[in-house]
């Protein structure tokens, strides 16, 4: 048997569990913020166009290294807005000569520190991506400066609002699944053996040294740009840097934000084969597949990424499963989320997800809650707090593969105590001029 939540609970329990997501923010239209994006691929698109079309925003600026998307995404804003925004290659330019009220960074990995911190200190508040930082590092370093700056930053984390998620929590919270024993987070996709693609000089439109900045300076090759520098480990964290930024955030906020004591993590490439970096040709070099286990005071929680086989015998290609003494709740994306009762004679619970189209995600309520925390001055609802502790467990996971070991955590003085091998990955030596921040 198989019930539509709205027709089945009843009662207190079930009236707070079925609450959606907090409602949109009503700011003033007198009120323009000027704003500038840094990244204007597509989904740092994405994100400007739900600024755009809540109607308080000036687009003053567009920054990216490729000259042929800030001509062409220029032109949208000024179809979509009217706004003639001024482009550059280089955000320290920016900067220096536009007064920006907000920045929305929505660059590779490796430069959200960077960036987050030279928006701060220009005064402007962030809607920055996710992850936080690159390295445990850098994500502590933006938390120490917008904590000490009157600056709100919101971190991309859309499902901490969207309501699917928001009604299955409280769902969680409430006891629906009794006590939760164990998460297990996944995700599946197809693949299969990689082979090398030919390095090519960058075209002209680029500017490659800039889009390296201070990751190592690799030689250019078009699987990287556009769009595929997540899985190069000079710009990104693979799958569980990107994906599992979200899921385990899930995590975090069902435990109220509690990290894990211990962290062990294992994978590689089997399928895809060994990664190649040559003067010739290269792969990326991500794994293919990765698990990683997060041993928390009161539970355990599981990664599983892989890029090949796709979805399998599982019911969903991607979400978590909370698994407890009533029961299993598993939150996915566009499937919604799902209780399967221990007691078979129960019927299953679901709601269907309700989602942003084309794109399937939750930016326009994200973008809301960032303007009323700014209007309001309270903390946003993916505060820059609560994004680097969902990114610092990521990073934690991808550390410890490295090391081929568990690694400890103090999350008080976030730091890996004893340990001076794996504190040395907490950070990494940066190219050039370039100075890593705090």
């Amino acid at each position: 048997m198989h019930l539509k939540r709205r027709s089945f609970l009843t009662g207190t329990t079930a009236a707070a569990a079925l609450t959606a997501a907090p409602a949109i923010h009503a700011s003033s239209k007198d009120k323009q913020y000027r704003v500038a994006l840094i990244g204007s691929g597509w989904w740092g698109m994405n994100i400007l166009r739900e600024a755009i079309s809540a109607g308080n925003t000036k687009v003053v600026a567009l920054c990216d290294v490729d000259q042929d998307r800030l001509e062409i995404n220029a032109e949208e804003v000024n179809d979509l807005s009217g706004d003639s925004p001024n482009v550059y290659g280089d955000f320290r330019e920016l900067f220096d000569k536009e007064s920006v009220d907000i920045a929305i960074i929505a660059t590779p990995d490796h430069w959200h520190a960077l960036q987050t911190i030279a928006a701060i200190n220009a005064g402007a508040h962030v809607f920055i991506e996710k992850p936080t930082g690159h390295t445990i590092g850098e994500s502590q370093a933006m938390l120490d400066v917008s904590q000490r700056s009157d600056r709100i930053v919101q971190v991309g984390l859309h499902r901490r609002i969207g309501p699917h998620h928001v009604s299955a929590m409280r769902f969680l919270k409430d006891g629906g699944a009794g006590d939760i024993g164990m998460v297990r987070m996944f995700v599946h996709s197809k693949g299969g053996e990689e082979r090398p693609t030919r390095n090519d000089e960058p075209p002209e439109n680029l500017d490659w040294e800039m889009y390296c900045g201070p990751a190592p300076l690799r030689p250019y090759c078009r699987r990287i740009h556009p769009g595929g520098f997540r899985n190069f480990l000079d710009f990104a964290n693979g799958t569980l840097g990107d994906w599992g930024v979200h899921w385990l955030d899930q995590v975090l906020w069902w435990a109220d934000q509690e990290m894990p004591k211990s962290v062990h993590s294992v994978g590689g490439r089997p399928i895809a084969g060994e990664a190649v970096l040559n003067d010739r040709e290269q792969t990326t070099d991500a794994p293919d597949h990765q698990i990683a286990t997060y041993q928390f005071e009161n539970f355990s929680a599981h990664w599983e990424h892989r890029r090949f086989a796709g979805k399998g015998p599982e019911q969903s290609s991607v979400g978590c499963y909370f698994l407890g003494t009533k029961g299993t709740v598993h939150i996915g994306w566009r499937d919604g989320w799902t209780f399967y009762p221990s007691d078979e004679k129960k019927p299953t619970i679901h709601e269907d997800a309700q989602l942003q189209e084309p794109d399937g995600h939750n930016i326009r309520l994200l973008w809301a809650d960032f303007i009323g925390a700014i209007e309001s001055g309270r903390r946003p609802i993916a505060d820059i707090s609560v994004g680097h502790q969902a990114t610092t467990l990521s990073l934690l996971g991808m550390l410890s593969m490295k090391l081929g070991r568990s690694v400890r955590w103090d999350s008080e003085k976030q730091t890996i105590p004893g340990d001076t091998e794996a504190q040395a990955l907490m950070r990494r030596d940066y190219r050039g001029d370039w100075t890593y921040p705090g």
